[in-house]
């Protein structure tokens, strides 16, 4: 299926923004790296790669608004649409040499009545120089490939994926409830430590589900379109659709997405 414009505009900045992650990738050393915060860093890997897609982003859609990992919110001129950028997720994989990362690329509509989607959605990884790809109600594609969620039913035989528990964070004690109680019946649980990869393995069937607390926007933006335009269901944890707003996010290939949030429902 012939790529629309817009998503030939965000593969565009994505693989010039990639190009100096590839580079840098391996050589931690030599970055020049500051705290953020707990375990959370921020490399200039990253503040260049946000710097790119700023440039050639906006350059292609002028009126576009922004929002970013690094630098914020930048309102735009319409106020209808904007990118929802995360350059480098999978940081802490990134500093210590670990091939599990990428970069994500959403956009954001807001509708006529104050509510918000996400419409298109990019995730590239530069390492295995894998492009997902998704639009509103234009299926999903891995390197222009048409993918689908996994066909599994049984809670017991899938691979499940979440975020890393922090004891520094608060909430640790309700993600490492969760993290128990799916650990005792799902076939097996990964902490890849790239929320947005992550969601693409199960947007192409790769893993079962996702589930992560206080995620940000462009955490998910990107992958939760892919999930849902790829066959699967999407929605916040103890269900509703806020999923945006509220961080709290639970994603499946909509056979097994029941029993999931069931089990992390209980720990809320």
């Amino acid at each position: 299926m012939p790529r629309s414009a817009l998503i030939e505009v965000m593969v565009k900045a994505v693989m010039k923004a990639s190009k100096g992650l590839r580079r840098d990738f391996g050589e931690v050393g030599e970055l020049q790296v500051s705290k953020k915060g707990t375990a959370d860093f921020v490399s200039t890997a990253d503040t260049n790669a946000e710097r790119i897609l700023y440039q050639e982003l906006s350059h292609a859609r002028p009126k576009f608004g922004f929002l970013m990992e690094e630098a914020g919110e930048v309102a735009g001129q319409d106020g209808e649409y904007r990118w929802v950028i995360d350059p480098l997720d999978g940081t802490m994989n990134f500093l210590h040499a670990v091939p599990y990362f990428c970069i994500s690329v959403g956009v954001e509509k807001t509708l006529k009545n104050g509510d918000r989607e996400i419409v298109a959605g990019v995730i590239y990884d530069p390492i295995r120089d894998e492009m997902f790809t998704a639009e509103k109600a234009s299926g999903a594609f891995l390197n222009d490939r048409r993918i689908r969620v996994s066909a599994r039913k049984e809670i017991e035989d899938c691979l499940i994926a979440t975020i890393n528990p922090r004891p520094s964070r608060d909430e640790f004690p309700r993600c490492s409830a969760m993290f128990a109680a799916a650990t005792a019946h799902a076939g097996a649980i990964r902490c890849g430590g790239a929320t947005a990869l992550d969601l693409a393995y199960v947007a192409a069937g790769r893993y079962d589900a996702y589930w992560g607390i206080n995620q940000k926007l462009w955490d998910i933006s990107a992958g939760v379109l892919l999930v849902k335009e790829a066959g699967g269901n999407v929605t916040a944890i103890g269900g509703g659709k806020n999923f945006l707003g509220l961080g709290s996010v639970v994603a499946s290939n909509g056979l097994i997405h029941k029993k999931v949030d069931a089990l992390l429902s209980e720990c809320a």
